[in-house]
């Protein structure tokens, strides 16, 4: 078991493949910069990092308010779920309080005004935001898996960096991505006119590509309010489940800066990726810590009561268990919205125990034969190699 040392800014911890690690809130003064390490690529994975809530003396619990938009409803079938045939999924229904002007609103304008009234009566350790997460567009890599079936995607095309005709190292977005995002960007328009939505107030956006290419196209050219203007903050561990995939290593922060240099960056967002190293694979109990962060990250220091997060499908998975929303998954250029109540709960958060990262087998040969919940089945029987994906990240 290793254990860490929160500071008043950051959270120290260090998974290691020999076991599981706890993660010991014990607050000191003062604040330190994010630190990143990887001791031995091979036998242990990078830490994690992000900021406490109140010097580490509370806590954030989260929960998940249902009974307010479709995909909340266990009787709610995901398969195939288009947010933009179903006004994002909001029921029409009525709210507490509504007044007679209420009740003559659009039912996005009716859920606003309730929202507003939440926290307006909310006690002081208690609010309450709505995140829309959305998926990015399809990606290179996205229909790379179509082309090449899952078996061989998995346990070899995934590991190289593209093909003779298609890169998918941090892939950007298809022609058809594009047009997803597209299609995000005249719903949320049609909306503003229609249902008097309220657009998000705050953006947060993964560092990989193709996050940052959906937000844009979703966006940038909406008209917005002056005081909630689109100006996104990049957000390190927005970024998808860290597997051994090409297509999850990032590129450089300087290459982030030179595609939306007026873009905000995470401090903790490294020149380079610190967090790949194509040889381990984060678990989910790793990534629903790191998920705990961000959003502790955000709820802790954004106001706003209407927040977009443009992420990924692991990464949506782990969110929302961290919610308490139910398992709900989500095609590429789809959105979910979440109602959250937040409360801070001032004691010491309990210890966390994250199972350590696991090595990652493929068939550096060539495509398997199948794969499945066992692992890589190879072709002529060679068994699975415990190798370095290759990947060729940009600048």
């Amino acid at each position: 078991m290793v254990s860490f040392t929160l500071t008043a800014l950051t959270a120290f911890s260090l998974y290691t493949l020999s076991g599981a690690t706890t993660h010991s809130p014990t607050p000191v003064s003062g604040p330190s910069a994010a630190t990143f390490s990887v001791p031995t690529a091979s036998t242990a994975n990078p830490t994690a990092s992000g900021i406490t809530v109140d010097h580490g003396k509370a806590y954030i619990k989260y929960t998940t308010v249902t009974g307010f938009f479709l995909q909340d409803l266990n009787t709610t079938n995901q398969t195939g779920f288009d947010y933009a045939t179903v006004n994002f999924g909001l029921l029409n229904r009525t709210y507490p309080d509504e007044t007679p002007s209420d009740c003559r609103l659009p039912q996005w304008g009716r859920f606003d005004k309730y929202l507003t009234r939440l926290n307006r009566y909310a006690d002081r350790n208690t609010h309450y935001k709505l995140l829309f997460i959305g998926r990015h567009g399809e990606g290179y890599h996205n229909a790379a898996e179509t082309f090449y079936g899952t078996p061989a995607w998995n346990c070899y095309w995934s590991e190289q960096p593209g093909n003779s005709t298609n890169s998918w190292s941090d892939a950007r977005l298809t022609p058809n991505g594009i047009a997803q995002a597209s299609k995000a960007n005249a719903y949320w328009a049609r909306l503003q006119t229609e249902q008097r939505i309220t657009t998000p107030q705050s953006f947060y956006v993964s560092p990989l590509t193709r996050c940052l290419q959906t937000a844009n196209t979703t966006f940038a050219s909406l008209s917005l309010p002056k005081k909630y203007p689109f100006h996104p903050t990049v957000k390190e561990f927005l970024r998808e489940s860290i597997s051994i995939h090409t297509c999850d290593r990032r590129s450089s922060r300087s290459y982030i800066q030179s595609l939306f240099p007026s873009w905000s960056i995470d401090p903790t967002l490294t020149q380079s990726d610190e967090l790949w190293s194509g040889i381990t694979a984060e678990t989910n109990s790793a990534q629903d810590y790191r998920s705990t962060i961000v959003l502790d990250d955000i709820f802790s220091s954004d106001r706003n009561r209407v927040i977009s997060l443009t992420t990924h499908s692991g990464e949506t998975g782990s969110l929302l268990r961290v919610l308490g929303h139910r398992a709900f998954s989500l095609g590429t250029g789809q959105i979910i919205p979440v109602l959250v109540k937040a409360e801070t709960v001032k004691s010491a958060p309990a210890l966390t125990t994250t199972a350590p990262w696991t090595a990652g087998a493929w068939c550096t040969a060539g495509p398997p034969v199948t794969s499945g919940a066992a692992g890589c089945t190879c072709a002529g029987g060679v068994s699975p190699t415990e190798g370095t994906a290759s990947s060729t990240p940009t600048a």
